[in-house]
C-alpha cells in the first residue's frame, strides 16, 4: 500500500507493547488459579482418634507445600514488576513520541531569537553528536528535527501546521522484534536457537507426553489393567466380593513396572509373611496368573488388612496400604464400566458368556466397603466414629433393636445415651454430629416413552425413558423436619384420618354374619305376607281408576275450554323451551370451544417446558460434569473424598442388567438423571427396579420398582387421507400442465420444433 513503511522496530518501543501484553496474558490467569489460597483453620473440633491421625497424616509434606507455596509467591510477584517496568517504559516512549517541543528539547525560553537557539543547538551537539564519546543518535535527531522547526521555513511551517517538522509523514508499522533478529552477523545464532526450539525441543516433548498418555484410559487408568478386567470378567460371568477383591488387588498400577511410584522395599520379605499367615480366606494358594504374582499377593494382603482395620508398621506397609486403597475407587469405577460393556455385547450377541448382575453389584460393593474399611459381613453402624464390635451390643435388644443410623436417630435422648452408654459425653457428640451429617437421598422415579403422542403406552420396541430424581439432605435436617411436621400437624386431619381408616374397615367387614332383628323372625318368613299385600293394593287401584273415569265422563262439557286454554299454554312453553334449548345449546358449543382452546394452549406449554428442559440438559453436558458434592466422612482412607452414587435399572428375577449404571458425582442437593432402555419384544406385563447404590456408605442403597404393561407394535402406516390428497393435488396439478402445454409453445421448445409444426400446417 502507498504511504506504508514496514520495518523492524529500532527504539524498542513496539516490541516493549507486544512483550507487555504477553505477559498480561500469562499473569493474570496464573495469578488467579496459582496464587496459594491461605486455608482456614479447621472448625470442627470434636474428631475422632483416627480422623485427628489422618489430618495429621494430610499435613505431613506442609514443608514442602510451603516452599512450593513460598515460590509461587516469588515468581508471580516478580511477572508483576516486570509488567509494571514494560508499563512505566511505554509511558516514557509514548511521552516523547507524541510531544514534540522544539523549545524544549534545545532547552530555551519561547520567543528566543535565532542566536539563542544556534547557541543552544551547537552547545547541545557536542554533547550528543554521534561521533562524540557521549554521543546518542536517537537524541541527536530530535536535536536536529527541533532546531530545523525553528530555523528552517519549510519545517516551521509543517511544525505549525502538523505537529511535525516532517509534516504527515506516512504510517509507520513496526514489527515488534528488535532489529538485530535480520541481522547479518547473528543469523546463525537466530537459526541454531529456531532448530533447538522447534525441531528438537518441540517434537521431544510431544512426544513423550504422547507416549505416556497413550497408556491410559480417559480416567487415567493403565489400558492394560482395563484388558486385564476384561479378560477375568469375560473367563467368570459370576463374579462375588472376594473374587472381586482378588481382581482388583491384580491391577497393574500396583506394579512396579507398570507405575515407577510402587516402592519396593527389603522388609516386604520379612513383613509380608507375617502378615499372609495372619489373614484367613486371602487365597494365597491360587495360581492363576497375574493373581498369584507377588506385587498381586501383596496388594491383596492389604486390602484385606485394610478391610479388617489391622495395625500395620507405620514406615513400611502402611504406606503402602495408603496408596494402594487411595487408587481403589478409580479403579473400581473402570470395573463397573468394563462389566456394563460386556453385558451390552452379551446383549448384542458379540460374546457368548453373559455376565450376571450379581458381578456388577459385587464391583460396586467393592467401593463403599473399601472407603469405610468394612467387611461385607460387617454392621453399616461400625462407619460411625468410637463404634466397636463390643458396643455393638447395646444396640440389639428386644423391644427396639437398632440395625441403621435412622433408627438411631429416630431414638429419643435418653435412650441414644442408653444404647451408646459405654461411651463419654464427648464421643457421643462426634457420634450424633456424624449421623446428622450423613445423606439421606429422597428418590422420585418418573418413566415414559419421550416424542411420542402417547407417552404413557408402552408399545414392544419402544425407547423407554426413566427420569431419576434425587433431593439429597443432611440425615440429621431430614429428621428435624419430619418430627416439625408431626408437631404442627392439626387435630381434625388425625380425626379425618381415622374416619378414612374405619371407612373401608367396615366395607371390608363382609365376613360378619347378619345379625336378626328383635322379633326373631328371618327374611324369608317374611316375604309370602308381601306378594299378598301387593295383590290386594293393585285390586283397589283398579276399582279406584274404574272410579275416576265414570266421574270424568260426567265432567267432561264442562272442562273443554279448559282444555283449550291448557293447549294453548303447552304450545307457548313448547316454543319458549325450544328457545332456551337452542341458546343452552349455543352456550354449550362456545364452553366446549373455549375448553379445546384451553387444552391446546396446556399442550403448547407443556411442550415448551419440555423443550426447554431439553435445552438445559443439552447445555449441562457440553459444560461437563462437576466432580464436586460433599466430603464423605471417612477416617479410614488415606484422602478426602467426595460422595458419589450409581443409578441402574435392572430386572431382580432374570438377574440381568437392563441399563448401564450412570455414576452421579455431582449430587450437592438435586440432581435429574436419564435412563434409558429398549422395551421387550414380547407384550406382557415386567417389573424392574430402579436402583441407587453410594460409593462412599454402607447401608443407604434404595431400589424402586417400575412395572411396564408392554402392549403389541403398532403396524407402520401405508396409508393416510393426507397422503391422499397430496397425491390427488398433484394429479391436477399434472393435467393442468398437460392442458398448458397442448395450447401453448414452452419456454423450452427448440426451433426445429417451431419449423415442423409449420412445414405440417
Amino acid at each position: 500500500m502507498a504511504g506504508m513503511k514496514f520495518e523492524y522496530d529500532e527504539s524498542g518501543s513496539t516490541f516493549f507493547y507486544f512483550l507487555t501484553s504477553f505477559l498480561g496474558l500469562v499473569l493474570l490467569p496464573c495469578t488467579f488459579y496459582f496464587w496459594p489460597a491461605v486455608e482456614g483453620e479447621d472448625q470442627e473440633k470434636d474428631r475422632c482418634e483416627i480422623f485427628q491421625r489422618k489430618h495429621s497424616r494430610l499435613k505431613k509434606p506442609e514443608k514442602w507445600k510451603g516452599l512450593r507455596k513460598t515460590t509461587q509467591r516469588l515468581l508471580i510477584l516478580t511477572g508483576w514488576v516486570v509488567m509494571a517496568f514494560l508499563v512505566y517504559k511505554l509511558q516514557q516512549f509514548d511521552y516523547e513520541y507524541a510531544n514534540f517541543d522544539p523549545y524544549d528539547i534545545l532547552g530555551i525560553g519561547v520567543g528566543s531569537s535565532i542566536a539563542e537557539i544556534k547557541k543552544a543547538y551547537r552547545k547541545q551537539s557536542l554533547v550528543y553528536h554521534p561521533d562524540k564519546p557521549t554521543g546518542d543518535e536517537r537524541k541527536f535527531m530530535r536535536l536536529n528535527k527541533a532546531y530545523l522547526a525553528l530555523t528552517d521555513d519549510d519545517a516551521r511551517r509543517n511544525y505549525e501546521r502538523y505537529g511535525h517538522p516532517d509534516g504527515p509523514g506516512a504510517m509507520h508499522f513496526g514489527i515488534a522484534l528488535p532489529s538485530w533478529i535480520v541481522e547479518k552477523e547473528n543469523s546463525l545464532w537466530v537459526l541454531g536457537l529456531y532448530g533447538l526450539v522447534f525441531m528438537i525441543a518441540l517434537p521431544t516433548v510431544v512426544a513423550i507426553w504422547w507416549y505416556r498418555s497413550s497408556k491410559f484410559s480417559n480416567d487415567q487408568v493403565l489400558l492394560d489393567t482395563t484388558q486385564l478386567y476384561y479378560y477375568f470378567f469375560h473367563k467368570t460371568p459370576h463374579m462375588v466380593f472376594k473374587r472381586a477383591l482378588m481382581v482388583l488387588a491384580a491391577s497393574l498400577e500396583f506394579e512396579k513396572g507398570h507405575n515407577p511410584e510402587i516402592v519396593e522395599r527389603p522388609t516386604d520379605n520379612i513383613e509380608l509373611p507375617q502378615l499372609i499367615k495372619q489373614l484367613p480366606n486371602l487365597g494365597e494358594k491360587n495360581k492363576e496368573r497375574p493373581l498369584c504374582f507377588a506385587y498381586s499377593m501383596k496388594a491383596r494382603s492389604l486390602l484385606h488388612a485394610h478391610l479388617s482395620r489391622m495395625k500395620l508398621p507405620d514406615a513400611t506397609l502402611d504406606q503402602d496400604r495408603l496408596y494402594i486403597v487411595k487408587c481403589c475407587p478409580i479403579l473400581i469405577q473402570e470395573m463397573v464400566t468394563c462389566v456394563s460393556q460386556l453385558i451390552m455385547l452379551a446383549h448384542a450377541g458379540r460374546i457368548s458368556r453373559l455376565p450376571s448382575l450379581d458381578t456388577i453389584e459385587a464391583c460396586m460393593k467393592l467401593s463403599p466397603h473399601i472407603v469405610q474399611a468394612l467387611w461385607d459381613s460387617k454392621n453399616p453402624l461400625l462407619q460411625l466414629p468410637h463404634i466397636t464390635e463390643d458396643s455393638l451390643r447395646h444396640f440389639v435388644s428386644k423391644r427396639r433393636p437398632v440395625k441403621t443410623i435412622e433408627q438411631l436417630l429416630s431414638l429419643s435422648s435418653t435412650e441414644r445415651h442408653h444404647v451408646l452408654r459405654s461411651l463419654s459425653e464427648e464421643q457421643f457428640s462426634e457420634v450424633m454430629i456424624a449421623c446428622r451429617k450423613m445423606p439421606k437421598v429422597e428418590m422420585n422415579v418418573n418413566y415414559e416413552v419421550v416424542d411420542d403422542d402417547d407417552s404413557g403406552v408402552f408399545t414392544a420396541g419402544a425407547i423407554v425413558t426413566v427420569t431419576v430424581n434425587l433431593r439429597r439432605r443432611p440425615l440429621g435436617e431430614a429428621f428435624e423436619q419430619s418430627l416439625q411436621d408431626t408437631e404442627h400437624k392439626p387435630e381434625g386431619q388425625d380425626k379425618d384420618e381415622e374416619t378414612a381408616d374405619a371407612v373401608p374397615a367396615a366395607k371390608k367387614s363382609g365376613w360378619k354374619k347378619p345379625q336378626p332383628k328383635k322379633g326373631g323372625k328371618s327374611k324369608s318368613k317374611a316375604q309370602p305376607p308381601k306378594k299378598k299385600q301387593q295383590q290386594s293394593t293393585g285390586k283397589k287401584e283398579e276399582l279406584e281408576d274404574e272410579k275416576k273415569e265414570k266421574s270424568g265422563l260426567q265432567q267432561q262439557p264442562e272442562q273443554v275450554e279448559v282444555v283449550e286454554e291448557k293447549a294453548d299454554q303447552d304450545t307457548d312453553e313448547d316454543e319458549s323451551a325450544s328457545h332456551s334449548d337452542e341458546s343452552v345449546a349455543e352456550e354449550a358449543d362456545t364452553e366446549s370451544h373455549k375448553e379445546d382452546k384451553h387444552a391446546n394452549s396446556v399442550d403448547d406449554d407443556a411442550e415448551w417446558e419440555r423443550f426447554q428442559k431439553g435445552l438445559t440438559k443439552r447445555e449441562k453436558a457440553l459444560e461437563g460434569k462437576s466432580r464436586m458434592s460433599h466430603t464423605v466422612h471417612c477416617p479410614y482412607f488415606p484422602d478426602d473424598k467426595q460422595e458419589y452414587w450409581w443409578t441402574y435399572v435392572c430386572d431382580r428375577k432374570k438377574h440381568m442388567l437392563i441399563t448401564a449404571p450412570y455414576q452421579i458425582t455431582n449430587l450437592v442437593d438435586h440432581e435429574e438423571v436419564q435412563l434409558k432402555f429398549t422395551a421387550p419384544q414380547k407384550p406382557g406385563i415386567y417389573t424392574y427396579q430402579v436402583c441407587l447404590r453410594s460409593d462412599s456408605y454402607l447401608g443407604l442403597d434404595q431400589s424402586q420398582d417400575i412395572k411396564l404393561d408392554v402392549k403389541e407394535a403398532r403396524e407402520i402406516p401405508t396409508e393416510h387421507p393426507q397422503w391422499q390428497e397430496c397425491s390427488s393435488d398433484e394429479e391436477d396439478d399434472d393435467e393442468n400442465d398437460v392442458g398448458k402445454d397442448d395450447g401453448e409453445d414452452s419456454e423450452y421448445t427448440t426451433d426445429e420444433e417451431v419449423t415442423d409444426d409449420s412445414d405440417e400446417e
